[in-house]
C-alpha cells in the first residue's frame, strides 16, 4: 500500500498551515477595529479584553455622523481620490505611451531624470508646493488636494514597463490602417492595457484614500477635510473616542475593500505582467 503522504503534500501542508497562520495575524487588527466599533465607550478598558461585544452597540455608526461632518468628509475623500486616480490615468499613460512606442531624441534621457524624481523624498517638496498654492491662492480648495497630485512618475513607469510588453506587430498593422499615433493609443494600447491600468487604480486610489500629510497641510476649514483629516480629530490631548474612531476607520475601509474586491484578479494580473521587459 502506498503512503499517501509524500514528502511533496507535507511540504504543502506545510506551507497552507504557515500560510493560514500569518493571514489570521494579519487580520487580527481588523477584526479588533471591527469589534471596538460595535462597543460602548467604557467596554474597550474591559480586562480581559472582549472579542465579541456584549451588546452590539450600533449607535456609534450613527452617532459618528452626528459628532462630525462625516458625510462631508467622506464626499470630499471620494471627490480628491477618484478625480487624482482618474487624472494620473490619463497623465500616465499618455506618458507612458511615449516613452514606451515613440522615438525621439533624448527619450531614454528623459526617462532616466523622470525616474531620479522617484528617489526625492516627498516631504522635499511639501514646502514649494505649498508656497505655489498659496501664491495661486489655491489653499483650502479641491484644487490644492487634487492637482499637485495628478502626475506619477511611479504611474508612468508602471505603464512603460507594461506598453513595452506588447506586440509592436499590432501597431505597424494599425499605421497600415491608417491609424495616427493617437489612434494607435486609443484603440490598440489602452484596449489591452486593462490590467495595468487597473494596478494603477488601486495604487492611486488607495494612497490617495489614505493620505494624510498632505491635506493636513492645505486645508484649513472643516469643511474641506478629508477622512484622515477628519478622523484625527476625535484623538485629543487627553482623550479619545476610540469606539468613534473605530466606527469612522470601518465605514473609511468600506469603498478600498470593494475596489480591490472587484478589481483584485485583474490587479494582480497587471502587477505581474508590468514587470516584463520588451525592446
Amino acid at each position: 500500500m502506498v503512503s499517501r503522504f509524500t514528502p511533496q503534500s507535507i511540504g504543502r501542508a506545510a506551507v497552507f498551515v504557515v500560510t493560514a497562520a500569518a493571514s489570521l495575524i494579519m487580520l487580527l487588527p481588523f477584526f479588533w477595529m471591527l469589534s471596538t466599533s460595535l462597543k460602548e465607550p467604557g467596554a474597550v478598558f474591559r480586562f480581559p479584553p472582549e472579542w465579541i461585544p456584549k451588546p452590539f452597540y450600533w449607535y456609534n455608526y450613527k452617532r459618528i455622523f452626528e459628532v462630525l461632518p462625516f458625510g462631508r468628509f467622506y464626499w470630499n475623500s471620494i471627490v480628491t481620490a477618484g478625480s487624482v486616480t482618474i487624472l494620473q490615468l490619463v497623465t500616465c499613460s499618455f506618458a507612458g505611451y511615449a516613452f514606451a512606442r515613440l522615438r525621439f531624441p533624448g527619450r531614454d534621457t528623459l526617462f532616466l531624470g523622470y525616474l531620479a524624481t522617484l528617489m526625492i523624498p516627498g516631504q522635499v517638496v511639501i514646502i514649494p508646493n505649498f508656497i505655489l498654492l498659496r501664491t495661486l491662492g489655491w489653499i483650502d480648495t479641491y484644487q490644492a488636494l487634487i492637482l499637485p497630485n495628478a502626475f506619477s512618475a511611479f504611474g508612468t513607469f508602471l505603464l512603460r514597463q507594461f506598453f513595452l510588453s506588447l506586440p509592436f506587430e499590432l501597431e505597424d498593422a494599425a499605421k497600415i490602417d491608417g491609424c495616427g499615433y493617437f489612434g494607435i493609443y486609443w484603440y490598440v494600447i489602452l484596449p489591452l492595457s486593462k490590467p495595468a491600468l487597473t494596478s494603477l487604480t488601486v495604487f492611486t486610489w488607495l494612497g490617495q484614500w489614505n493620505n494624510f500629510i498632505w491635506p493636513l497641510i492645505v486645508i484649513n476649514s472643516v469643511r474641506m477635510n478629508t477622512l484622515t483629516v477628519g478622523l484625527r480629530t476625535l484623538q485629543g490631548q487627553y482623550n479619545t473616542q476610540w469606539t468613534l474612531l473605530m466606527a469612522g476607520s470601518v465605514l473609511a475601509l468600506l469603498p478600498v475593500l470593494a475596489l480591490f474586491l472587484s478589481a483584485q484578479r485583474t490587479f494582480i494580473r497587471g502587477v505581474a505582467l508590468t514587470g516584463m521587459g520588451g525592446r
